[in-house]
């Protein structure tokens, strides 16, 4: 019997608006200062995407760049996921859209929603995918466009969220790949991240507009708590799954939410000895592609070397949190 090929990232992407919006800006509609906005989440400046600028059109900039990164063509693609929870509409799947932009004739297409964590739940269904066929290569697209959904005068969520698409082509590679998930469902606080209106449950109509039900809303706190509750659990789970210690963890690349939470979730995790990875200080939460954005600013800074333990983790409503631990290869 031949020994199993190892499946892992063969190259990654990421593309951000070019609108900078600064804490100056935020501070002024929603009453704080921008010092305030800095020390409670690190966040200076976040990108929002230009008027008639679409979550497809972010990913379809970041999944050519990591077609490229890989030197992989759109036709060599077997499966398209694209992550996300602000799509092009209802329907069809913002992920066919993608496809058709990129010339990715072969590929099954579907979209996936689960929010902030949606990177690696793409991940975990793109290497279960590739497993099953030989050969196969699968493209992971993370993109969000908050700047639609949030409301621009509610602190909790307007200084922290933003714009942005993040990729990564998933194939086998000869060394390294992808070791281990940790997928898991809270739904029990599903009400703590929330866009009411716009569904089968509360259709849009001018009454739900009107008390603003179609804005994304955030339990702050509560998230915080769950998120401190939960996450180290998670990742001690999985390492002990995977067989290895948190501290032989060399670069964490974590769902950049807040500044001040990631600092904490090292310390109570563990992971003091890898290098964390930020963004948020230039991009803000860009949600489903935070990891994705951040793990390719880091790939082609040259901070990743063949070999290397790396670990993505990521939390978002539902309440979901999606951990993945790798070996570096791209």
């Amino acid at each position: 019997m031949q020994p199993r090929q190892s499946i892992g990232i063969l190259g990654t992407g990421s593309y951000l608006p070019k609108d900078e919006v600064g804490n100056a800006e935020i501070a002024e509609r929603v009453g704080v200062t921008p010092e305030w906005i800095e020390r409670k989440t690190h966040i200076r400046t976040r990108r929002y995407a230009a008027p008639g600028e679409a979550t497809s059109d972010l990913a379809v900039q970041a999944a050519g760049f990591a077609l490229e990164h890989a030197a992989l063509d759109a036709e060599r693609i077997d499966y398209l996921v694209v992550a996300t929870s602000t799509g092009d509409h209802p329907q069809p799947p913002t992920a066919h859209i993608v496809q058709h932009a990129l010339g990715a004739t072969r590929a099954a297409c579907l979209d996936i929603n689960v929010v902030c964590s949606g990177f690696v739940y793409g991940l975990a269904l793109a290497h279960s995918l590739v497993a099953n066929k030989p050969g196969a290569h699968a493209l992971v697209v993370a993109a969000d466009t908050y700047s639609r959904i949030v409301d621009h005068r509610d602190r909790r969520t307007a200084v922290l969220f933003a714009d942005g698409a993040g990729a990564a082509v998933v194939g086998p590679g000869a060394d390294g790949g992808i070791i281990e998930f940790d997928l898991v469902g809270r739904g029990e606080a599903r009400h703590l991240i929330r866009v009411e209106a716009g569904g089968s449950r509360m259709p849009a109509s001018p009454a739900t507009v009107a008390d603003g039900s179609h804005h994304f809303r955030m339990e702050g706190r509560e998230v915080r708590e769950f998120v401190e509750r939960e996450l180290p659990l998670a990742l001690a789970g999985l390492a002990a799954r995977a067989g290895v210690e948190l501290s032989e963890v060399d670069h964490f690349v974590p769902h950049q939410a807040n500044g001040v939470m990631i600092d904490e979730l090292v310390r109570a995790s563990g992971l003091t000895a890898a290098t964390t990875h930020r963004t948020l200080e230039k991009y803000g939460n860009v949600g489903s592609a935070s990891v994705a954005v951040t793990l390719d600013e880091a790939n082609r800074a040259g901070r990743l070397a063949p070999g290397d333990l790396v670990l993505l983790s990521a939390f978002g409503g539902g309440m979901a949190i999606g951990s993945c631990l790798m070996r570096w290869a791209a």
